[in-house]
């Protein structure tokens, strides 16, 4: 089972939560009704385990405390409208690595990308963030691998998706990779999502070029 860690934290941006967790919650959901085990297991953690407030003020409560996290095989960073704020805060910096360490795929939504650009993750790799963040996160990372207007990058460990709904691309990318394409076409249908499994782009098709 695919043990799949979503981080949360205050001022988090709603949908970058909620995309991830509903696809891959719905994926598991799909898999066990047509017979199947248990295939995600889905945790939303945060700093300390305590509640967080969301960007307009949707409360939300963690599982866990990242500190009770000893597994990770996905770790989703979500992003915020606040994001200097929040890449400024040691507890989620802190939260950050550590669960970068744990996991076997770290991805980010929207502009969670800046959380990992501060951790060196995206160092000489491809990426994305929102569309208005691409030539600011360039900047500060002095990387001209941003990709705009793509709903998720794969770089094979770290996997980046452009803003807001683009999280939910990503996810159902995410459970493509992890349990194949006819599950992830159930899971977009389930959700009543127009997914296109072909719109990212994937560090072999850059290598391709």
């Amino acid at each position: 089972m695919n043990r799949v860690v979503i981080l949360v934290f205050e001022q988090v941006d709603l949908l970058d939560v909620g995309g991830p967790y509903e696809v891959f919650l719905t994926a598991d959901r799909l898999h066990q009704r047509s017979g199947g085990s248990p295939i995600f297991e889905v945790i939303v953690a945060s700093p300390d385990g305590e509640p967080v407030t969301s960007f307009g003020g949707m409360g939300l409560v963690p599982q866990l405390a990242v500190s009770e996290v000893d597994q990770a095989d996905v770790v989703v960073v979500p992003g915020a409208v606040a994001i200097d704020a929040v890449c400024a805060s040691p507890e989620v910096a802190d939260a950050v690595a550590a669960l970068t360490r744990l996991a076997t795929t770290t991805a980010s939504v929207c502009t969670g990308a800046f959380l990992l650009a501060d951790q060196g993750a995206l160092d000489g790799l491809p990426w994305t963030t929102h569309f208005e963040d691409v030539a600011g996160l360039g900047q500060r990372i002095s990387s001209d691998k941003g990709l705009e207007r793509v709903r998720w990058v794969d770089a094979g460990a770290v996997v980046t998706a452009g803003g807001l709904s683009n999280g939910l691309a990503m996810s159902l990318h995410l459970v493509e990779r992890l349990a194949g394409r006819e599950l992830a076409v159930a899971t977009a249908t389930q959700i009543e999502y127009d997914w296109d499994p072909d719109d990212g782009f994937t560090l072999r098709q850059q290598s391709e070029s």
